[in-house]
Order: structure tokens, then C-alpha cells, then sequence
């Protein structure tokens, strides 16, 4: 029985280090966000901040997460350009289903110290200041720039950034600027120029955002969950697509929305249970 509940805890893990590597490429998606979900975040940031006390701990952990990271980072690229090209529209709402089945567990993370006027201050602040932005430049300007090896390593920061920012909406950032297509395809290809610009990038922004962000969690805890709240409503909001083919992609959209939001609630429940 506990070999059985050993590799069942394995699998888990792998499959939730599949979802938070795919979660920093996924249009609205933060993998710091299913991080904090699947209670991973806090041993990561430990891990990052606390090496040599938090390796001894969680070693077990981060070898089915971090092979997983991989798989879902490199490994749903490919998938993902693939799936955009059959339907933008139902490969959204898919990714819209995950983000709401994360919103249950979120909320109850974040009132795990209780909930204040900052709370909601908070909440709404970010929600409003991230909308705006977002749909100002995706929708509005339409800002669009050239792909070239600067503009990869900012791609790889603003990864870096979500990784250790819950909520930190990095994709919906990149597909605002036009450098979402060209970034999935590099990576889909394996491209030398877009892995070597995009991954020390996001290196370096883990390594100096991870004491920063764990001090301002620990002074501010409530009121920074609860702008991460807010981070992730609006995002969701603004890449909530507006053109289909008919009805049929309307239905599947659906359906596709429907097994999104199962996964990623099956998920936090697994966690909770155990």
C-alpha cells in the first residue's frame, strides 16, 4: 500500500510539474498560480531562497516536478502551435477552463490569514490596473514588435517573473506585443536563438526576484494573494475570444472549457486530500 501511494504521489507530482511548466506558456495561464494550487510554491521559493536546509526536504519532490516542468514547457509548445492552428478560439477557452478551476483553491489560499479592506483593495486594484493595461494594448493599439534575440530574453524574464509572481500573466503580456507566435514556434523547433535568449532570461529573473517576493509575501501575505486574485480574473477576462467559425466551434469550445476547469479542480482536490 505505501509503495502503491508512493508512486501514485509520484505521478501526481509529475503530472502537476507538466501543468506548471505548460502554465508559463499558456495564453492567461501563471504557472506560480497552479504552483500555489498544488502547494508547491512555498518549497520552491524555499528551495530558491533556503538551498541547503530545503534540499534535504524536498529532494523527492523536485526530480518528478522538475522532469515534468520540462515536459510541459518544451514539450506542449509543439502541442499548443499545433492545437492554435486548428482553433484559436477552442484552445483558449481550454485554457480559460484551467484558470477557473484554480480560482476555487486560489481564494481559500489567499484568505488563509484572514481578509481585510487592503484584501479587497488589493483584489480590485490589480484586477482593474490589469485589465486595463491588457486590453488598452491587445485591443485597443494593437502593439506589435520585431522578434529578435532582446526582445526573447525580455520574453524569458517576463517567464522567470511568473514562475516566482503567482499570478503573473506572462503569455497574455507576450500575445499583446505579437511575440507569443514567434516565442511558441522557437520553442516548438527547438530553435537555438529562442532557447538561448529566453532561458537565461528566466534564470536570472527567478534568482533575483525569489528573496524579494518571499519577504514581501511574509510581511504582506493577504493583500498580496489577493492581488494575485485579481491578476488572474482579468487576465482571464481579456483573452476571452469573440470570433468563432459557428456553432460547432461554440459547442466545443465548451466542452473544451468544461474538461479544463475538471483538471485543474480534480487536481487541487487530489492535493487537499492528501
Amino acid at each position: 500500500m505505501a509503495e502503491r501511494e508512493g508512486v501514485l504521489r509520484w505521478l501526481r507530482n509529475l503530472l502537476c510539474g507538466i501543468l506548471i511548466g505548460a502554465g508559463a506558456i499558456l495564453p492567461g495561464v501563471s504557472g506560480g498560480v497552479l504552483a500555489v494550487v498544488f502547494d508547491i510554491y512555498r518549497p520552491f521559493m524555499e528551495l530558491l531562497t533556503r538551498p541547503r536546509t530545503a534540499l534535504p526536504k524536498y529532494w523527492r519532490w523536485f526530480l518528478p516536478l522538475g522532469l515534468g516542468w520540462c515536459v510541459g514547457f518544451l514539450g506542449f509548445a509543439k502541442g499548443i502551435a499545433a492545437a492554435f492552428l486548428l482553433s484559436d478560439a477552442v484552445t483558449v477557452w481550454l485554457f480559460i477552463g484551467l484558470i477557473v478551476g484554480t480560482v476555487p483553491s486560489l481564494f481559500r489560499e489567499a484568505g488563509k490569514e484572514g481578509r481585510n479592506v487592503f484584501s479587497w483593495v488589493s483584489l480590485a486594484v490589480c484586477a482593474l490596473a490589469v485589465f486595463a493595461g491588457l486590453f488598452y494594448v491587445s485591443r485597443v493599439v494593437h502593439v506589435t514588435v520585431e522578434p529578435n534575440f532582446w526582445w526573447y530574453n525580455f520574453c524569458g524574464v517576463l517567464w522567470g517573473m511568473s514562475v516566482v509572481i503567482p499570478g503573473m500573466t506572462s503569455s497574455s503580456v507576450m500575445m499583446a506585443l505579437g511575440l507569443y507566435q514567434p516565442m511558441l514556434e522557437g520553442l516548438a523547433n527547438l530553435d537555438f536563438l529562442v532557447l538561448a535568449a529566453s532561458l537565461p532570461g528566466m534564470a536570472l529573473a527567478v534568482l533575483l526576484l525569489a528573496r524579494l517576493v518571499t519577504w514581501f509575501f511574509r510581511r504582506h501575505y493577504s493583500a498580496a494573494f489577493h492581488g494575485i486574485l485579481g491578476f488572474v480574473l482579468a487576465s482571464t477576462l481579456v483573452i476571452i475570444p469573440a470570433d468563432y467559425t459557428g456553432w460547432a466551434e461554440i459547442a466545443l469550445s465548451v466542452l473544451c472549457c468544461g474538461g479544463g476547469f475538471l483538471l485543474a479542480f480534480f487536481l487541487a482536490r487530489l492535493e487537499k486530500n492528501e
